[in-house]
């Protein structure tokens, strides 16, 4: 069988040469520069099969796969459905250390600290209650942080008398100090972990969890990350953020199979974390015993492997500076009007692909409605905690004219008022 990572892959069927020779004509440019290269980006956008008759600018809530993972899924669904105890157990199950490799290697860790699972919501629930905190042991997190994890939490403290100290912030914020002061503010003796999320996924803050993590290991603290909105988009390794924990969804930004997501542990913790579900040996040192889930989708697992190849095909770096410069293309061509107002910060160190707008006027449902009924543009209102917004996220498949067509949607919204 030929896997994701093999000579007869997928993606080198139907992607590898005009993705590279793609990447050949902009190979001399910056990454800045390749984020405005239309001819490039087209390339890539033919890779995936979204539907003409809407535009899609809720992508981070679930992205999605180009066509190569699609085929990938099909491919090993049948698979398995030729024999599936067999086929399951005894051929797509030898693919899974291949792609932790991989995987691995995206991410800038250890193999050896990497599990598959379904979601961000999976792997941090796995964290969040396999760490050993008794009654009194406190925790910080952000009321903005993702409502699973925080309920994670609560949970932890309704059935454990743990005490969850949620601070409250006003974004943007562009000043990462503000945000580590607020957390070092909150460290009470009896402090243990600081829950912090990468990308806030209401408004697209990008946190500061590199110095976050520094200051909260100088109090002898642990960092556990919620990385769902960050992995695949930003730049970044994971070790470098400093963290002991980290969770993300892979079917976001990477594009991979819906239904499949990472955790990483830092090696020297593994054994300290008690698996969600039963292990023979809960204790040991192997990332592999929060794997023990029984039948699941090896498809899906599998098909994570050519997202990942998709992912390199393009690099990081131009990836996350074509998704801010797509992000930035509509918010700065609303703002000029007095009615529309942002809630997330242009500048790239504070934001990436979300962003949030909204209408003096009108409310959040209000304005999601008339983009899909008037405009066939399909957004997500948030009205939580002391954020009233819709929230726009495009991704690399994304075209300028559907941004246009967005930016105008706006304007005559603001206008009209209804």
């Amino acid at each position: 069988m030929a896997g994701a990572f093999s000579a007869n892959s997928l993606y080198n069927e139907l992607h590898a040469e005009s993705i590279s020779a793609a990447n050949r004509t902009v190979d001399h440019l910056s990454a800045l520069d390749v984020a405005k290269d239309e001819d490039y980006w087209s390339v890539i956008q033919q890779a995936y099969t979204t539907s003409p008759n809407l535009i899609n600018l809720n992508n981070g809530g679930v992205s999605p796969a180009p066509r190569v993972v699609q085929e990938a899924l099909e491919r090993y669904n049948k698979l398995a459905n030729e024999g599936p105890s067999y086929f399951m157990w005894e051929i797509l199950d030898q693919g899974r250390e291949p792609l932790r490799e991989k995987l691995a290697e995206l991410a800038g860790c250890d193999k050896e600290e990497v599990v598959f699972n379904r979601n961000a919501t999976e792997s941090l629930n796995t964290i969040i209650f396999g760490l050993e905190l008794k009654a009194g042991d406190e925790v910080i997190g952000c009321k903005l942080d993702y409502p699973n994890h925080m309920n994670a939490w609560k949970q932890r403290a309704l059935r454990d008398g743990i005490h969850y100290n949620q601070l409250s912030f006003n974004f943007p914020i562009e000043n990462d100090d503000e945000i580590v002061a607020a957390y070092e503010k909150a460290i009470t003796p009896k402090t243990k972990v600081i829950h912090v999320t990468h990308v806030i996924n209401w408004v697209g803050q990008i946190m500061p969890v590199r110095k976050i993590a520094d200051m909260a290991h100088r109090h002898g603290l642990e960092v556990v990350c919620d990385g769902a909105h960050s992995f695949a988009l930003l730049d970044f390794k994971i070790p470098d953020l400093h963290c002991d924990y980290f969770a993300t969804s892979l079917h976001k930004f990477l594009s991979a199979p819906i239904g499949s997501g990472m955790m990483w542990i830092k090696k020297e913790k593994i054994t300290k974390i008690w698996p969600l579900l039963g292990n023979g040996d809960p204790r040991s040192s192997n990332i592999r015993k929060f794997e023990t889930l029984g039948t699941r989708s090896f498809p899906i697992e599998q098909g994570i492997g050519e997202a990942v190849n998709f992912q390199l095909g393009i690099g990081n770096k131009r990836k996350e500076e074509r998704v801010r410069y797509l992000k930035n293309y509509w918010a700065e061509r609303v703002t000029a009007h007095q009615k529309v107002k942002l809630w997330t910060s242009l500048k790239p160190e504070y934001s990436c692909a979300i962003c949030g707008v909204s209408i003096e006027g009108l409310s959040p449902k209000e304005i999601e409605r008339a983009l899909f009924l008037r405009y066939k543009i399909h957004t997500v209102a948030i009205e939580y905690e002391n954020v009233k917004c819709v929230r726009v996220t495009p991704h690399v498949y994304t075209r300028l004219p559907e941004l246009d067509k967005f930016a105008r949607a706006i304007t005559e919204i603001a206008t009209a008022g209804k």
